[in-house]
This record gives C-alpha cells, structure tokens and sequence, in this order.
C-alpha cells in the first residue's frame, strides 16, 4: 500500500486528488495539507511514502517545504505538482530533493502512474522534459569567475565522480541528456538489466536520491552542456 500526503491550498483540488487517489486499491491518503508549514508537520508525524507537494502556496512554499522534508531524512519522497510544465519554481523544487515532477492537468493515470514510481524510488519527469527544464534554468548554476574564487568544478576534479569506472561516468553522461534505460542500452550495446544495475551503482556512489538528481549532479559537473 502506497501512503501519500497530499499538500494544496485549494479544498477542492485536494478533494480531487483524494477521489481518485483513493479509488485504487493500493493507495491510501494519510493527511491532507493546506500550507507548507503543515506538510513538513504532518510528514513528520505521519511518514507518507509520497507527498504530493503544491508549489504556491501561502506561508511556506512547496519549495522550501520540500527541502525541509529531504534535508529531515525521512524516507518520504515528494512529488512536484504545478500549473506550468516550465514553472522557474518547478526547477527549484527538483533542486531542493523532490524526486518527481508533473503539471496538475497530467491525466488521472500519469499521476496515480507517477506517485507508483516515486514511492518505489523512480523519477517521473519525462527525459525530454528534464532536458528543458535544465536547459531552460542552468544558467543559474553558479559559474565563479572573480579573481580569488576557487576555479570552476570539472567533471575530472568534482570529487562526487572520483568512485564512478569509466563506463558508470558515461552512463551518467547520457543520463544528464535525456537518454531511456533502453535507449542506453540499445546505444551502448548492453542488456536493460545491465544498465540498471550500472544506474542503481552510479545513484549510491553520488549520493543521488534518484534519476533526476543524477541529472542535476550531470549540470553540476559539467558532465552535461546545456544545449
């Protein structure tokens, strides 16, 4: 059974989410939040698998809700709802640890589909959408260039990479531009499985939550130009 928190301060679309999250036999909703105040409290006290985090709202944002509930190490995991599927506040909210994103106009399955995967510890931001949001906000990754800051981070200097092999730092490269599990596999001439296995590897040794987060750490270091 899946337990969401659901986190909206609009009464009627979080009676929305609660209808169909609750028509399915392997969900449960465990709270419903109006601020992001609330939903930090109420993760605490209740430690949903999902929270389905508003951006908007008033006091606390989702953003910094969501960077609350990551830094806290639960084992709750928050998914990004917005009005814009290229909200600047979207990116943000990936940034600060959410491991999904999707717009509030997405149909009844992508999210009871999206809420699945995040709880089971996938992504669901689409690759191509990744890319755009990346692309869209990298230039606001800081870039030091005023004599006496520390030269920019290099994919061969960023210690987050030093553990990766070779074929792990490639994988990741093409993670960071949008690349399936298939499509790598296809490309690279490797069995699915293989790929997997070599992803579930290159998130434990950066520390990467999960697949948008190694897309972020791509940016990051380089790894990954915006186009």
């Amino acid at each position: 059974m899946t337990t969401v928190l659901i986190a909206d301060d609009q009464p009627l679309q979080r009676f929305g989410f609660r209808m169909l999250l609750e028509s399915q036999d392997d969900m449960t909703v465990l709270g419903e939040a109006s601020g992001g105040s609330e939903a930090i409290r109420l993760t605490a006290e209740l430690h949903p698998d999902v929270v389905l985090m508003d951006i908007r709202m008033p006091g606390m944002d989702g953003i910094e809700a969501t960077r609350r509930i990551v830094a806290a190490g639960d084992r709750t995991r928050v998914l990004i709802l917005t009005t814009f599927d290229l909200d600047e506040y979207a990116y943000a909210g990936l940034r600060a640890g959410a491991s999904g994103f999707l717009v509030k106009d997405a149909q009844p399955e992508e999210l009871l589909s999206g809420i699945r995967s995040v709880a089971t510890g996938d992504a669901v931001v689409a690759p191509g959408l990744t890319r755009r949001l990346l692309d869209a906000y990298v230039h606001h990754l800081p870039t030091p260039t005023r004599q006496g800051t520390s030269p920019p981070t290099t994919p061969h200097t960023d210690p987050r990479l030093g553990a990766l092999t070779e074929r792990e730092r490639e994988i990741l490269t093409v993670i960071g531009q949008g690349w399936t599990n298939t499509e790598i596999a296809t490309r690279l001439h490797l069995a699915e499985s293989t790929v997997k296995t070599h992803v579930g590897r290159i998130l434990a040794k950066t520390g990467s939550r999960d697949r948008i987060q190694a897309v972020i750490l791509a940016y990051d270091t380089k790894l990954v130009e915006p186009s």
